[in-house]
């Protein structure tokens, strides 16, 4: 026992000392790692960043400049403006702003409200046919939503809301994928958490508003930010449903800036940097809250 003893014991400090080695060699990088991960960092920057400041740069240039240089330059040589006034001439771009914006904040509220209730239900009650439920939830964010396009606009026509704002809003109002978002978050919260406030006596609208909701508004700036966008972009639902151009939304009134005979891109290049500006402010205001939601994933206190 004792030369077992003094056979062994010379081995756990350099099992120790090779663990600590070995751990210290994984955590810090080497010199190729670190180029090869900032490399591969600025190509992905590169291929997201430089459409859209081809795209700006393009806005801002003059009839006389080339943009279809290359290497293309992003600093135009004469900056001008009159690109961004000739959308303003072209379209009645304020009315059709707020057309989307209207379809946008109505989705949002309907979105956030829906899919809270929704989440909560799906996250931390217990019901029959709840598994059934979630794979109907699953199964439609397979199908792709030209598939559905054609029953929506009839379902939408015999309701009376076809060339219609709401017909536009009403599909939008709810979506699978946010419901879905809302139950992961819900189900981060601990289910004694939930059972001691029912046994002190709160119902469901008190556990919503004092438990469920400080622990979820993360997901919830989510939930929002992608449902605007969604409804802000959104070019083919619009089309289909709007037949006269005075409820036009911002996307759908942005193809008048095709011509009949020729298209200006610099007009166009404009009109989209003028569709971008809320998606930027919005992103820019909710960007803590959006990250937060996306990190969360344990119960404040």
């Amino acid at each position: 026992m004792t030369l077992k003893t003094l056979k062994l014991a010379p081995k756990q400090p350099r099992e120790k000392a090779y663990r600590t080695r070995g751990s210290a060699d994984i955590m810090k990088p080497t010199l190729g790692g670190l180029v090869g991960k900032y490399a591969l960092l600025f190509g992905v920057l590169a291929i997201m960043v430089f459409p859209f400041l081809w795209q700006m740069s393009t806005s801002f240039k003059g009839a006389g400049e080339n943009i279809y240089d290359f290497p293309p330059t992003l600093i135009p040589e004469q900056p001008t403006l009159s690109n961004y006034a000739e959308v303003f001439r072209t379209i009645p771009v304020l009315d059709y702003a707020m057309h989307s914006l209207l379809v946008g904040v109505g989705t949002v509220i309907t979105n956030v409200l829906f899919a809270t209730l929704g989440g909560y239900a799906m996250g931390t009650m217990k019901f029959r046919f709840k598994w059934i439920i979630l794979a109907i939830f699953f199964s439609t964010l397979l199908l792709p939503g030209e598939v559905t396009l054609t029953s929506q606009y009839l379902t939408i026509k015999s309701l009376g809301l076809a060339n219609t704002l709401w017909g536009v809003f009403l599909p939008g109002a709810i979506g699978a994928i946010n419901v879905l978002l809302m139950m992961a978050a819900c189900r981060m919260i601990p289910p004694d958490t939930l059972d001691a406030a029912t046994i002190d006596g709160a119902n469901t609208m008190q556990r919503l508003r004092h438990i469920v909701w400080p622990n979820i508004r993360g997901m919830v700036s989510v939930v929002a930010l992608f449902s605007f966008i969604g409804a802000w972009d959104d070019f083919l639902w619009p089309l289909v449903v709007l037949s006269d151009p005075a409820n036009y939304t911002l996307t759908v009134g942005m193809q008048y800036l095709n011509s009949s005979f020729a298209a200006n891109p610099r007009v166009i290049a404009a009109g989209t940097m003028i569709a971008l500006v809320p998606i930027i402010l919005l992103f820019a205001a909710l960007q803590k809250q959006f990250f937060r939601g996306v990190e969360e994933g344990s119960v404040k206190g």
